[in-house]
């Protein structure tokens, strides 16, 4: 058997606290006796250890073992996330593939209550500015609350409305990518973005000129007479 088979153990005691902790002072399961069969020493009877699965006189023999488990089990993990991805994406196929051809209300309502529930304070607070919904009372009325009854109530015309509105909302992430996001839908859906600003900004000027007009009005208002009373001399 070659040296680097086997570890031979010391029969004699360590020397010191050092040597204690050597592999070759410790005896095992797998400790047997051998016969030197080369060299000066032949025919000498050791004591040695040759089993590789031996953790004490064999320990770095054990990391190929130890790796070869651990890439099993990374092995095993991608197997089982690539199962789940491919399982996933079948099913998804064959949800999307149970659409009908013509989206139905509940079709838009599945969609506008799932992608309702994923917008923030800001966006939810839009939504319910922009469809006249009302604000939520301190009663357990919450935005989202509102949103998903009023959704329930909706017809299909107005749950598409408010799809359209949520995906604008949902695909900007900054103030550039918001505006970004308006145009590319109003595009979309040919509005005239040059009119309605237009309009927005003439509707700003008629009331900046009303509110000069009321502060003018009350600044050369004359100031109310002071009521007295006086009292009638009496005839002589």
């Amino acid at each position: 058997m070659p040296r680097n088979k086997y570890v031979e153990i010391h029969t004699d005691k360590p020397t010191n606290q050092k040597q204690r902790d050597w592999p070759e002072y410790k005896t095992c399961k797998y400790t047997t006796e051998a016969i030197v069969t080369e060299g000066t020493e032949k025919g000498v009877l050791r004591t040695i250890c040759a089993s590789p699965e031996c953790t004490i006189h064999h320990a770095r023999k054990q990391k190929p073992a130890t790796n070869a488990a651990f890439k099993a089990e990374q092995e095993k993990r991608r197997r089982e996330e690539a199962i789940a991805q491919a399982t996933g994406l079948r099913v998804l196929k064959a949800t999307s593939d149970a659409v009908p051809v013509r989206l139905m209300k509940r079709d838009l309502l599945f969609v506008a209550e799932r992608l309702a529930a994923a917008l923030d304070e800001r966006c939810l607070a839009v939504i319910l500015r922009l469809h006249s919904i009302g604000k939520a009372n301190g009663a357990g009325d919450t935005p989202a609350k509102l949103l998903a009854s009023f959704l329930r109530k909706a017809d299909e015309s107005t749950i598409g409305r408010v799809l359209v509105a949520i995906t604008v909302l949902q695909s900007a992430h900054s103030p550039n990518e918001s505006a970004k996001a308006l145009r590319e839908a109003a595009e979309f859906y040919k509005v005239d973005v040059a009119a309605i600003t237009a309009k927005v900004k003439e509707e700003f000027v008629a009331k900046e000129k009303a509110q000069v007009a009321r502060k003018a009005t009350e600044k050369v208002k004359p100031n109310q007479p002071r009521t007295t009373t006086a009292k009638k001399a009496k005839a002589a």
